[in-house]
Parts: structure tokens; sequence; C-alpha cells
């Protein structure tokens, strides 16, 4: 038997398994999901290219892009010489996929635990089928980035958002924390580094991977649209309670995790990191005014928060009148632009299609 790594304590995880002795089609939306999920799969060590050349420079990150780099607007940043920059974006985008790898490991445990867990036969089915597909991820991520650079250690906020949604018994916090967060963060994530990759590979390996959580996401929400509307009042607050928990660590994850990492291959690599601090600060307007301005010429979809988390939530109505000024304290906190004058009143835009919305290119509003 394997030794536990010492350094990741295991998550000590309950939850009730539940028969159903009904095998006939109850919920034809989920079934239909498993049917396409047996159609679409692929095979990682057939389906890529893994045999060509990796331009680092070009996986992930443009850096005289705003949106995708803001620190990049700093002068910190512009004086130093372009292979030190090369080098720091290298690192730069081996951890944000790396953070990605982990979090499809930790959906691939999520998703087992949800076959067990879900009452009806075709919850189960589907549950099963997003298995499959979790560890194909993890399977073609882990090749990724160990052809890239390195694989980083998890983030602690991650696998803090991981943990609370492994250890709850409630199966409909299971979802919400990963079908609707965790994969909405990676479905829109990966739409939008299809938008800016220059890199051949990661854009057919995110063509993939992101048809696969389209469904995963999808599957999220017809099924929680389906069993909501039945839970009593109690359930459906402690839900929405669970809803913001799981947004709040996923900000954090996004802001305070990466930017933690981002100093720390900054002071590794040399750079006056207190220079640099003091600059954000003296110019925390300009640098906040230059990512509403990316924000709206690539669409308010470019940020997975604002066009994707946000809307489904709102759908589902765990984003309401009783948990918005949660939400609008927690935007402010964070610096996340793009909300002024949004009402939270379920008017959200939320596509009807998502493998259609995935393959889409252009950036309108």
């Amino acid at each position: 038997m394997p030794n536990e790594d010492a350094s990741t304590p295991p998550v000590d995880c309950a939850l009730r398994a539940l028969y159903s002795w009904n095998y006939e089609p109850e919920i034809d939306e989920l079934r239909t999901l498993y049917a396409n999920a047996l159609d679409r799969q692929w095979i990682a060590v057939r389906d890529l290219d893994w045999e060509c050349d990796i331009d680092p420079a070009h996986a992930v990150a443009n850096l005289e892009d705003p949106q995708q780099f803001p620190i990049g607007q700093l002068h910190v940043w512009q004086e130093l010489p372009d292979e030190k920059k090369q080098s720091i974006a290298l690192k730069l985008n081996a951890f944000m996929l790396s953070q990605f790898l982990h979090g499809e490991q930790g959906a691939l445990m999520v998703a087992a635990q949800l076959v067990n867990a879900v009452p009806h036969m075709d919850g189960k089915f589907y549950a099963s089928t997003q298995t499959l597909d979790e560890a194909r991820h993890v399977e073609a991520f882990s090749r990724y980035v160990g052809k890239l650079d390195r694989i980083y250690d998890i983030d602690p906020t991650l696998k803090d958002l991981l943990d609370i949604t492994l250890a709850t018994e409630d199966w409909t916090k299971k979802a919400v924390g990963m079908q609707i967060v965790l994969e909405g963060l990676a479905l829109a994530s990966f739409r939008n580094m299809r938008r800016t990759t220059r890199e051949p590979l990661l854009a057919e390996l995110l063509r993939l991977v992101s048809h696969d959580e389209a469904r995963h996401t999808g599957y999220g929400i017809k099924y929680l649209s389906r069993v909501l509307p039945d839970l009593p009042e109690d359930e459906v607050r402690e839900l929405e309670d669970f809803a913001f928990e799981a947004t709040r660590r996923m900000i954090d994850q996004r802001t305070g995790g990466f930017g933690r990492k981002m100093l720390e291959i900054f002071a590794s690599e040399g750079v006056d990191v207190a220079r640099g601090m003091t600059e954000i600060l003296q110019r925390r307007d300009e640098i906040k005014g230059a990512l509403v301005a990316a924000r709206k010429e690539q669409g308010f979809d470019a940020d997975p928060l604002r066009g994707f988390i946000m809307p489904t939530l709102s759908k589902l109505r765990l984003l309401n009148e009783r948990t918005e000024p949660r939400y609008r304290e927690l935007i402010d906190q964070n610096m996340i632009s793009g909300f002024e004058g949004t009402s939270f009143d379920g008017s959200f835009s939320l596509p009807d299609d998502l493998e259609t919305w995935v393959d889409e290119t252009s950036t309108g509003n």
C-alpha cells in the first residue's frame, strides 16, 4: 500500500451512498448529456501531438495585454530585459496551468463521489462519464505542464476549496462547489485562454477539454435546476451560503494565491518587489482603469466571475436579494471591475448551448 504524503493530510469524507432501483429515464436532459458524453470521448495520447515543440513565450499570457498581464504596465516590469520577462512569464504560466491540473484531480474525486451520492440513475450515469473525463484531463494537463516547465504545488486556497467540496455530506453542495464554481471557472478560463494562446498544442488541448467542461457545467445547472425547487427553505439557505463561500475561496485563489506566487517568482528573478508594490499602490486607479478598458474591449465574459459563475448562480437563484450584499462587498474588496450598475436579479445573460459558446472567438459585449 503506498505511503501517504505527510505534507498533504488526507481529507475525511462522509456521504450517504444512495441506490436507485428505477432504471428508466427520469431526467431526460441528463440522459441526453450522458449519451453525448459517450459519443464525444477522446484519447489524450492519440488525439494530441505530443511530439511537437512548445514555445514557452506563446503558452498562455500575452505580456503586452493588460487584461492577461496587468502587472506589465509597471515601470519595474518594463525595465526588465526581454529574457528576464520571458523567464518570469514561463514560471507564471506553469504555475497557473498547475493549478488547473490540481483542480482537475479534485474534480475527478468529486465526480466519483457523485456517482454514489446523487439520487437519480440518470445523474449516476452522467457522473460516471465525468469521472472518466476528469481522469483524462489530469493525464493531459500533467503531461503538458511537464513539457512546458514543471508542476508547481497546489495553492493552499485552491486546496481549501477542494477540501470543503470533498468533505461535505450534501451532494447538492458538492454540485455547487464543483460543477458551478470550479468547473465554471475552468470553463470560462479555458475559453479565454483559447482566444489568446499562440501555442498550438495548448490550443487543441483546451478545445478538447472545454467541450467536456461544458457538459460538466451543464450537468450541474440542469440537475440543480430540477431539484432546488423541492428543497426545504433552510436547506436552500445553506446552499446559498455554501455557494458564496465557494465563490469567495475561488476569488481568493485567483487574486491572493496567484498574487503571492507572482511576487515569489519576481523575487526569485531579482525583481525589486518592494518597489513594484509601491508602484501598484500609487497607480491603483490607473491599473484598474486599464483592466476595465481591456474587459470592455474583450467583452465582460472575458472575466470568469462576471461572465459565467455569477450568471449561473443568479439563474439558480443562489445569488439573490439575501446574498447580494456579500457578493458586492467581495467584488469591491478584490478590485473586480465590470460590475458597476449591475443588477443581481437573475437578469444575467447565460449561454443556452455551452458547447457552442466555448468555441466562439468573437469578443463583443
